[in-house]
């Protein structure tokens, strides 16, 4: 079991960064893949990016691709989504979510998630 929270979320202009949090509890974190999903308002939720449960593969959206970066720290059970050149477009609610994958398997699928956060909301003005 996972429980998943994340922080980090606010408003900030175009061009600006910010870092999410998602702190996780359980023992057993360093075993599962992790992802970052967002979901803009009258939209589906879209995956962002994902990293295995060594963190040593990555895999980002195209749309963030170049400008986001996801890391984790299996020592303190948590994940980061290092967001820069921040564009209108990026506003949403990022979650993140865990996985039971081991090595380099990782999903861009989020019914294959079996744990969720309760997401941070994340705005860009124009």
């Amino acid at each position: 079991q996972v429980q998943l929270v994340e922080s980090g979320g606010g408003l900030v202009q175009a061009g600006g960064s910010l870092r999410l949090s998602c702190a996780a509890s359980g023992r057993t974190f360093s075993r599962y893949a992790m992802a970052w999903f967002r979901q803009a308002p009258g939209k589906e939720r879209e995956f962002v990016a994902a990293i295995s449960w060594t963190g040593s593969s990555t895999y980002y959206a195209a749309s963030v691709k170049g400008r986001f970066t996801i890391s984790r720290d299996n020592a303190k059970n948590a994940v980061y989504l290092q967001m820069s050149s921040l564009r209108p477009e990026d506003t949403a609610v990022y979650y993140c979510a865990a996985v039971p994958y081991r090595g380099a398997r990782m999903s861009i699928r989020e019914d294959e998630y079996d744990y969720w956060g309760q997401g941070t909301q994340v705005t860009v003005s124009s």
